[in-house]
Formats: C-alpha cells, sequence, structure tokens
C-alpha cells in the first residue's frame, strides 16, 4: 500500500512539472505573437481576456467551478479591481514589446520579484531578514545596470521603463491577491478577465475606438493562439500544477519564462542584447530566484502567472 502510495504521488508530482513546464515555456513565447499583432496594445489585451474568459467559461462550466465562485462572492469586487490592474498591466508590457527588444521588456517585467519584497513591507508590514535586503539590493543593481548601458537607444530606455511600470502593476495585483489564498485560482482569474473587460471597453472606445476589422489573417491566429493557449488553457495548467508542487519547485521552473524569451528574441528574431545588459537582466533573475528560495521567506502562496502573460 506505502508503494502505490509513493508511486501515485511520483506519478503526481512528474505529470504537475510537465504541466508547469509547459505552461512556463508557452508564457516565455508570449511575446513573439504579441509581435505578430497588428492591433494596439490595449486591444491585444482585450481581446485576449475575452478569448480566454470564453476558454474559462468552459473550463469551469466542466468542473463545477461557478458554485466555488458563488462561494466567494464577497471576493469577487476586489478581483474585478486587481482585473482592471491587470488590463494596464499587460498593456504596459505589450507596449513594451513595440518599443525594445522581447529580452529587454521580458527582463524589466522580471523585477516584479523584488518589488513584491518592497510592497511587502510597506503594506503588508513584513519584515525583512538581510537576506532579503542582500537579493532586494544586488537584483535592483542589475536594473540599473541595464539602464545604464541603454541610454544609447531611446526605443531601449522607453521600452524598459514600460516594462518596469508593467512590473509595478503586477506586483500591485499579486500583493493583493495574497490576501485571498484560499479562493481557487482559476475562479480568481475568470473573476479578474472579467475585470479585464470591464475597464478596457471604456477605455478604448475614448481613445479612438476599435480597429478589430484592420486585423490580418496572421495576426488573427496569433491572437487567438494568445487567448486559447497562452491564456485560457496555460493558466489552467498552471494553476493545476502549482498546488501539487512545493513552492521552491514552482519557483525554479517559473524562471524558464524569461529564459525562453531571451532565447527566442536573439536566435529567432535576431535582436541585440548587450553583454552588460545580459549581465543586469541575470543579476535581477538570479537574486529574485535566491530570495523565492530562501528558506527564511515566510511560506506565502506561490507567484501568480503572466496574469501578467
Amino acid at each position: 500500500m506505502g508503494n502505490e502510495r509513493m508511486k501515485q504521488a511520483t506519478s503526481v508530482g512528474g505529470s504537475s512539472r510537465l504541466m508547469l513546464i509547459v505552461s512556463v515555456l508557452a508564457f516565455g513565447t508570449v511575446g513573439l505573437f504579441v509581435r505578430g499583432i497588428n492591433l494596439p496594445a490595449q486591444e491585444i489585451a482585450l481581446y485576449r481576456a475575452v478569448i480566454a474568459l470564453l476558454v474559462l467559461v468552459v473550463i469551469m462550466s466542466l468542473t463545477g467551478r461557478f458554485a466555488i465562485l458563488k462561494q466567494h462572492k464577497q471576493d469577487v469586487p476586489k478581483f474585478l479591481i486587481t482585473g482592471a490592474v491587470m488590463a494596464f498591466n499587460w498593456l504596459l508590457l505589450f507596449e513594451a514589446y513595440n518599443h525594445t527588444t522581447i529580452a529587454l521588456a521580458t527582463l524589466s517585467y522580471y523585477l516584479a520579484p523584488t518589488l513584491m519584497i518592497l510592497f511587502g513591507v510597506l503594506f503588508l508590514k513584513e519584515r525583512l531578514t538581510m537576506f532579503q535586503v542582500l537579493c532586494f539590493v544586488l537584483s535592483t543593481l542589475g536594473l540599473v545596470l541595464m539602464l545604464g548601458v541603454s541610454t544609447g537607444s531611446a526605443g531601449d530606455l522607453k521600452g524598459i521603463l514600460l516594462g518596469l511600470s508593467s512590473a509595478v502593476l503586477y506586483a500591485t495585483v499579486v500583493t493583493i491577491n495574497r490576501g485571498a489564498a484560499g479562493v481557487d485560482g482559476i475562479v480568481r482569474t475568470f473573476t479578474q478577465f472579467v475585470g479585464v473587460i470591464l475597464v478596457m471597453v471604456p477605455f478604448i472606445a475614448f481613445r479612438g475606438g476599435f480597429h478589430f476589422s484592420e486585423l490580418s489573417a496572421p495576426g488573427l491566429l496569433s491572437l487567438l493562439t494568445l487567448g486559447v493557449l497562452h491564456t485560457g488553457l496555460c493558466y489552467c495548467l498552471y494553476f493545476i500544477s502549482i498546488v501539487r508542487l512545493k513552492a521552491q519547485q514552482v519557483a525554479i521552473l517559473s524562471y524558464l519564462d524569461p529564459l525562453t524569451a531571451v532565447l527566442l528574441s536573439t536566435l529567432l528574431l535576431g535582436e541585440k542584447i548587450s553583454a552588460l545588459q545580459l549581465l543586469g537582466g541575470a543579476m535581477m533573475l538570479i537574486f529574485s530566484l535566491l530570495n523565492e528560495l530562501n528558506p527564511q521567506k515566510p511560506k506565502t502562496e506561490c507567484p501568480l502567472a503572466p496574469d501578467r502573460v
């Protein structure tokens, strides 16, 4: 009996790791697909949420999660607000892809774990260990290094700043969501997508209207892939897997996302990134990861996935 349970646990762990790897590798390709969609960033964010929401309606209907949503109706306003924040998080990240390389935009965005340390201190009254302070300082130094060697290109600087702004909003979403750790991740994401739609529709209407009719066939294919695969299905894979794995496993495997983005940016698109920029980005990732793996860090919910991408 004991051996059978161990085999089952091993099997579940293996399948969960596979689901997590598939999802984070997919998240690392988001920039490539966004580049292929000939629409403004705000419309990409809206249509992505609409398509993903339709996918989640099917999944929630099949899994009985609408009943769970009713049990947490008191949390719905909070999730709608975080969805509104998420909408502009996506918008800024997608706009960053238009001004700098996918690699630099993604690396800038990965300042979010460092920002969550700061937000935890400011808003959740958390205390930092000396190790966390060290990780915060060195990851911020990596950011300074990236910015310092980007001054020769106005596009790079603007793209990095947009990526950083997106990271601030992502850290805000995660900080708010940490107060609702007991709510099913798919249910929470479903509600947040509704919030994205509610805020993006009037925003786009006042910012020049909609341009969906101008979308090309390749752009439509990229948009459907972004909505169905990256957002609808991969979000579900991510949330199913993280509750079955240890937080450290999730933290380590999640960093396949920026590594994938950097590799695809340079290998497939031929985008250039200097050695110093790469060093700065590596410092940000390494010290953010070390903070996640810190054994003295309080146990919290696993970070949310590309709510971000």
